[in-house]
């Protein structure tokens, strides 16, 4: 019986007795597999990036808004307060008002909230404070606002008046002082509608004296968890239903309903569908490499089964049996798959990495994956080389060893 280890040996005498075929051979083999695992990677680490860019704009969120008025009260702002895993609400409501710092005037939008907005939404303070539900005529400004928009740049204390304009058709300015400037989350992602960067916060019921409303455009809302986001969105999205009048029937007819319900766990499974079609095309592609790759281990092999017709006939004539032959060829296609697999999988990271790098995306290197593209490489050598394998073990002594 052939000695396995002597069977690799035999295996790697070969491959290195025609190096430059084998390595072309093996080509095929290391482009599928580096594609296939850079694809991957890159799938992962996109799948990362969009849940790290969601994160950046709220924790545990459920957003709710109506592009109507008069539809949220102090009512609704209560029934969701009081619903079971909500942890923080913030009702919202905004306009686009003229700025007025020093002798420069832009147009920014304004959002009137409460103190819980900051919790919900995960800002982080470059300096001074969030507003407070006690605060009355002061203003947090996005970076971008303080830094970029005007001539000077804004900072904590400064004043800065605000030009409104009421639904009556009245013009109102107020003068507020500068609390606080929110720091850039430096997210592109803009779904939910946060940007804190272009925006100026100020309280909400401040926001709704001046304008002379009672209602509010929407809520930003918290949960428990990441886990109880889905139902806890499912119970508030109930509770308002049935206190606006929306019949049980319909309540998955969004087009019944005068508002908008929606949270992170969907905005997620989105941008994961996405990210995942994209992955599983990519990497669709990428194996036609390894079949390439797979038809020419198993051309090879054929070709060195003829090559080497004299040798076969010599070692079955020396003892050697049916088995041992197939056995011996296996193991050649198979380290032919194996060497391209490393070889492959090395390439594949170090072009993930790159790409990683160049798109500023974090490095996620799923170890299943990467242990897949090994079992790849070899099944696809296992499978390339049953034909050759088979062919040179059933060949008739005899005649093998009068092949010139």
């Amino acid at each position: 019986m052939l000695d396995p280890l002597q069977a690799v040996k035999m295996a790697f005498g070969s491959i290195g007795s025609a190096k430059l075929r084998s390595s072309l051979t093996t080509l095929g083999i290391i482009i599928g597999v580096a594609a296939v695992i850079a694809n991957v990677s890159l799938g992962a680490s996109f799948n990362q990036f969009f849940n790290d860019e969601i994160g950046a704009v709220g924790s545990n969120f459920i957003v709710i808004y109506s592009q109507n008025t008069n539809v949220f009260f102090d009512n609704e702002l209560e029934l969701i307060g009081n619903t079971p895993g909500v942890v923080g609400v913030s009702p919202i409501n905004q306009q686009m008002a003229q700025v007025t710092y020093l002798s420069t005037s832009r147009q920014i939008d304004i959002q009137g909230v409460n103190e819980d907005y900051s919790e919900v939404a995960n800002f982080e303070m470059k300096e001074g404070t969030f507003l407070t539900d006690k605060d009355q005529f002061v203003a947090v400004l996005g970076e971008e606002v303080a830094l970029d928009k005007f001539d000077k740049k804004i900072s904590s204390k400064n004043p800065i008046e605000i030009t409104f304009r009421r639904e009556d058709g009245g013009v109102v300015t107020q003068k507020f002082i500068v609390k606080g400037i929110v720091k850039d989350p430096e997210t592109t992602f803009a779904q939910t509608g946060v940007e804190p960067e272009i925006r100026i916060f100020i309280p909400i019921d401040v926001m709704n004296g001046i304008l002379g409303v009672d209602y509010y455009g929407g809520f930003f809302v918290k949960a428990e968890s990441l886990e109880t986001v889905r139902s806890t969105g499912d119970e508030i999205d109930k509770r308002l239903a049935r206190n606006l009048g929306v019949s049980g029937r319909d309540l998955d007819d969004d087009d019944t309903k005068p508002y908008t319900i929606f949270d992170q766990v969907e905005i997620l499974e989105d941008t994961n569908q996405l990210s995942s079609a994209l992955t599983t095309l990519l990497t669709s592609v990428a194996l036609i490499s390894l079949i390439v790759g797979s038809i020419g281990i198993m051309n090879i092999m054929l070709v060195t089964v003829t090559e080497r017709t004299r040798e076969i006939g010599l070692m079955k004539s020396l003892g050697f049996s049916k088995k041992d032959i197939l056995t011996l060829f296996m193991i050649e296609s198979v380290v032919v798959g194996l060497i391209g697999g490393v070889i492959g999988t090395a390439l594949g990271l170090g072009a993930a990495v790159l790409v990683n790098n160049f798109l500023e995306l974090p490095n996620i290197f799923p170890v299943s994956q990467i242990g897949i593209g090994f079992v790849v490489s070899i099944l696809v050598g296992l499978i390339a080389g049953v034909y050759p394998a088979n062919k040179a073990a059933n060949m008739d002594p005899v005649d093998a060893l009068r092949k010139e």
